[in-house]
């Protein structure tokens, strides 16, 4: 498989996870499209880009945090990474790594959809193996599986 280290997808994740690493709420606006929308196995969506760079302008601090991108796949609009995340739990202040993989949907080079998957062990619960309020059905994908 070709890797597509200077596609310009990846130049935009990038600055984004720059932006999310610094607290820089400009650099991170720079990249959204205004209807962005983030969405987490571990909580409810983000809507809007000023809602957006405001939430990890709070969590990255919070949790000193910082984004790698290890690896990126792109099929025009779409993007997937995986990403290292260096990072402190408020718990416990020891220092781990959490790897995720995150799905990105572009529209005029900006990000509109981010799909973030990872499996944080301080956040387990049965409600946190899917995105929470994903469209999944009106999407096309396989409907929920009932008791």
């Amino acid at each position: 498989m070709k890797r597509q280290e200077h596609h310009r997808y990846r130049n935009i994740i990038k600055q984004y996870y720059e932006g999310c690493s610094t607290a820089d709420f400009d650099l991170m606006m720079s990249t959204f499209d205004p209807e962005i929308v983030h969405y987490f196995v571990d909580h409810s969506p983000v809507y809007g880009a000023e809602a957006l760079a405001n939430y990890w302008m709070k969590v990255g601090p919070k949790t000193k945090a910082s984004w790698v991108m290890d690896h990126i796949i792109v099929q025009e609009p779409e993007a997937v990474i995986e990403w290292s995340m260096p990072w402190t739990p408020p718990s416990d202040q020891k220092r781990q790594l959490l790897r995720g993989t995150e799905w990105y949907l572009f529209k005029d080079d900006k990000i509109t959809e981010i799909r973030s998957y990872h499996n944080n062990h301080y956040l387990q619960d049965t409600k946190n193996r899917e995105l929470w309020g994903f469209p999944y059905e009106e999407r096309g994908y396989a409907p929920q599986v009932s008791d």
